[in-house]
């Protein structure tokens, strides 16, 4: 970390302009991001009070942990930078974002990838689903995928910051990214941080390929149940998360390849914005609010905490009236 004394802070000029678009900008960003803050915070808060919700709800609830990591690491200082027209950020919170937004967005990948084995599973092999999928397969498949984000974006951080900023310091991005630390390093020899990046966008294509070939076989599988509502109500459960799956990972690779293999521009910006806020704030909507077992788990929390409120009054009204 030879660097620290060198550069003290970074500029984040990821979304300059004018005074009112920066605010429409940063108004937008709050709205989606309480949004999914609320949308994730109730997953989380319901899988792991209502015990009857196991296997398929194990994998949303660290989903959503992912969701509002990937979100919290960016958004609050994105926003708090437009409002205050103040756009820098000190070196150790550039190099927690540098962390963290890794972090979060393989952990997101891999996470999708063991749900789309899950749902194979459910799909294609029913009667020995409760055999494959128990409840330490996954508990290992989870905290391998936690593990395995967590060391690859340790090595990511150590490659991008045991390399030289002495020169200028203003990122291309609204928040730290790798990439446009690259473009400003004074050292020379990046090769070994590319390599990383390319070699971690053939593992993402790895497991997009996994889901995709998930996917094949379970459309196949769909396609041979005699019930037409049967067919139409598996097709729209499945599509919208081969959607969501789709427009994450190719933001995410356009987002980072782009500006290693060319000059950057605000579509990367965009797509950054897409891949930060649209999968956090979709999934709580695609994978579990339209799911039966969880607005069923939601209405019995919400009857049991208002039994509890009517069970703790209701002595306090009668010894009113009596």
């Amino acid at each position: 970390m030879k660097n620290i004394s060198v550069v003290a802070e970074f500029l984040l000029l990821g979304f300059s302009g004018p005074s009112r678009l920066q605010f429409l900008q940063s108004g937008i960003f709050v709205v989606i991001y309480l949004l999914a803050l609320v949308g994730n915070g109730l997953i989380v808060t319901i899988a792991s009070l209502d015990p009857c919700l196991c296997t398929p709800m194990y994998f949303l609830k660290n989903l959503s942990l992912s969701d509002v990591c990937l979100m919290s690491s960016t958004v609050p200082k994105t926003v708090a930078n437009s409002l205050t027209h103040i756009n820098s950020i000190s070196f150790s919170g550039c190099v927690m974002q540098v962390f963290l937004v890794p972090f979060a967005a393989v952990a997101e990948l891999f996470l999708l990838t063991a749900m789309s084995i899950d749902r194979y599973t459910a799909i294609c092999h029913p009667l020995h689903y409760e055999l494959i999928m128990n409840r330490g397969q996954c508990v290992h498949m989870v905290t391998l995928s936690w593990l395995s984000s967590g060391l690859i974006s340790i090595i990511h951080t150590a490659g991008t910051f045991s390399l030289t900023y002495c020169g200028p310091n203003e990122i291309q991005q609204f928040f730290c990214d790798i990439p446009q630390l690259l473009a400003i390093t004074c050292s020379e020899n990046v090769t070994a941080e590319i390599v990383l990046i390319l070699i971690n966008a053939v593992l993402d294509l790895c497991c997009f390929i996994c889901i995709i070939i998930s996917y094949i076989y379970i459309f196949s599988t769909v396609r041979k149940i005699p019930s037409t509502e049967g067919r139409s109500k598996a097709y729209s459960t499945c599509l919208p998360h081969l959607v969501v799956v789709v427009l994450f990972l190719s933001t995410a690779f356009i987002a980072y390849l782009k500006p290693i293999l060319g000059s950057t521009s605000v579509t990367d910006h965009v797509l950054s914005s897409f891949y930060i806020l649209l999968p956090p704030s979709l999934n709580p909507i695609i994978y579990s609010l339209r799911n039966k077992a969880m607005r069923a788990a939601l209405e019995k929390l919400i009857t049991k905490k208002l039994w509890v409120r009517e069970y703790h009054f209701s002595p306090r009204i009668k010894a009113f009236y009596s």
